[in-house]
């Protein structure tokens, strides 16, 4: 840039304000300060293991514990969310990735994608009671209460696992006809539904009679549709598209997306808190969006980078609280404890 002959301090004081415009130009939602989220932090709870990846959670809000999958670790930490505390770990669950409570069974199931298993796990004892076969790398879990049925979504085939709690046994895999992405059941429509990521859709599953009933096209503007939330009682649907940084809103009355928003790189994990109506989607870059649910949508409140590999998220309904596991803070794992801010 060339500057008329103008006095230095005019300048320096020209180029100062190149400098910072240039950086806002650069500037994405995860160059933001953390302060920026409506969060506090509360606490870094130090978790079991090695500085390896964490990924899914699940909270069981009788007993008030948060289930953590270790994958690096092939282990399953259990938080009791009132102390806050460590109060156990599950070994042997290679490559874990998806972890679903089934409080009425007193029943934790870990996706063990290192054997294609989902391991059975007795919450009282944190011990291991069977393991059922999946399909290649289970992933996402979702569970039917109404039936006592959980649906794991296999990442490499095209199958949805469908596993029987009250049997102990598998039953007839679901073919999808294409890659799944994450999976979600509503306990408002009573259904099962599932991102398929080859063709762009979300599918419908009757959890009745285990078929497909539904296939809704997601667009163009969504390339991998992976995470997912569904909000039964408005009928709408928030897919986060983690090839491509987007997240959709998809009205399923209408079969429409009806918004779109910037998210950070490789969206993954979505969490929504019910009483304060806000979603939270964490990505692989560590940028953490958050949104609150308006009129049928989404209106943006903030998005920053939070951390280094904070792409996992949840919530505890009951106090509003966040949780995010970091894998590598200062060389150990730990749980960062976020409450909202006014």
């Amino acid at each position: 840039m060339r500057f008329p002959c103008i006095p230095g301090a005019a300048v320096r004081a020209l180029l100062a304000a190149a400098a910072v415009g240039a950086l806002a130009a650069c500037s994405g939602p995860s160059a933001a300060p953390p302060s920026s989220l409506p969060l506090r932090q509360v606490q870094d709870l130090a978790l079991p293991g090695g500085a390896t990846r964490l990924d899914y959670q699940t909270i069981d809000p009788r007993a008030r514990l948060l289930y953590i999958a270790h994958l690096g670790d092939g282990t399953v930490h259990a938080v009791d969310l009132d102390q806050p505390a460590v109060a156990g770990t599950v070994t042997g669950t290679a490559s874990v990735h998806g972890v679903m409570v089934a409080p009425d069974r007193h029943t934790l199931l870990a996706a063990s994608s290192g054997s294609n298993e989902v391991a059975l796990i007795d919450t009282a004892t944190l011990k291991e009671t069977g393991r059922v076969k999946s399909g290649n790398t289970p992933d996402g879990i979702a569970y039917d209460p109404a039936r006592g049925k959980a649906y794991v979504s296999n990442e490499h085939d095209h199958t949805v696992t469908v596993v029987d709690l009250a049997a102990g046994k598998v039953l007839a895999p679901i073919d999808i006809g294409g890659e799944p992405g994450n999976v979600i059941y509503d306990p408002t429509g009573g259904k099962v539904y599932v991102n398929e990521q080859s063709h762009g859709e979300l599918l419908t599953i009757d959890p009745a009679t285990d078929t497909v009933t539904d296939r809704i096209n997601v667009g163009d503007g969504c390339a991998g549709n992976h995470g997912l939330y569904i909000d039964g009682a408005q009928q709408l649907a928030f897919i986060a598209c983690e090839d491509n940084a987007r997240l959709l809103v998809l009205d399923v009355k209408t079969r429409q997306v009806t918004a779109r928003f910037d998210a950070g790189a490789t969206p993954d994990v979505l969490a929504y808190d019910q009483g304060l109506h806000r979603l939270y989607v964490a990505a692989e870059d560590g940028t953490v969006s958050v949104f609150d649910e308006k009129d049928r949508s989404l209106a943006q409140m903030a998005s920053a980078k939070l951390a280094e590999h904070a792409h996992t998220v949840a919530v505890d309904q009951a106090t509003h609280r966040v949780y995010f596991p970091l894998q590598d803070i200062d060389g150990h794992p730990v749980l960062r404890i976020m409450e909202p801010t006014p």
